[in-house]
């Protein structure tokens, strides 16, 4: 038996690379991804590209008392995925302001796109409201490949 070792989370030509398996818990009776599921994939891309350039939620919210929420998100499904698949979530900066970012992730099977999600990120304070980023993570954001950027 050969044993599959899944590529890691990685930063490359300004694009971040993340990997996940298709288990039987994202799939419906068909053994095909849930729909939502595919949102719950780029979150975790998200989640692990802010954590490889210093800054996970935990330190986000314990240093600089802030968070993300989703304000905007367009989802285009292109192919299904299937139970044991590898997938890549390639998440790119489009552009960042003083208080948000908008990402396309680019969800791939075999290296073909499969779900293509444009997403927009606020920074928001404890109490909900909006705060500007950290201006290391701005500046970390804005040399992330980005075609875009306004303080």
């Amino acid at each position: 038996m050969t044993k599959v070792v899944s590529p890691s989370n990685s930063i490359a030509h300004g694009k971040h690379h993340f990997f996940v398996r298709v288990y039987f818990e994202d799939t419906d009776s068909g053994e095909i991804v849930y729909y939502a599921n595919y949102l719950k994939f780029a979150e975790r891309s998200r989640t692990e590209m802010l954590r490889e350039i210093g800054f996970g939620h935990k330190t986000l919210k314990e240093n600089y008392g802030i968070g993300f929420v989703v304000s905007s998100c367009d989802v285009e499904f292109l192919k299904p995925a299937k139970l044991d698949d590898l997938l890549e979530i390639e998440t790119e900066i489009l552009m960042v302001r003083g208080a948000s970012i908008k990402m396309r992730q680019k969800i791939k099977k075999d290296k073909k796109e499969i779900v293509i999600i444009d997403v927009k990120l606020a920074c928001v304070g404890s109490n909900g409201s909006v705060k500007r980023l950290p201006p290391r993570l701005y500046k970390m954001m804005t040399g992330l490949n980005l075609s875009e950027c306004e303080v």
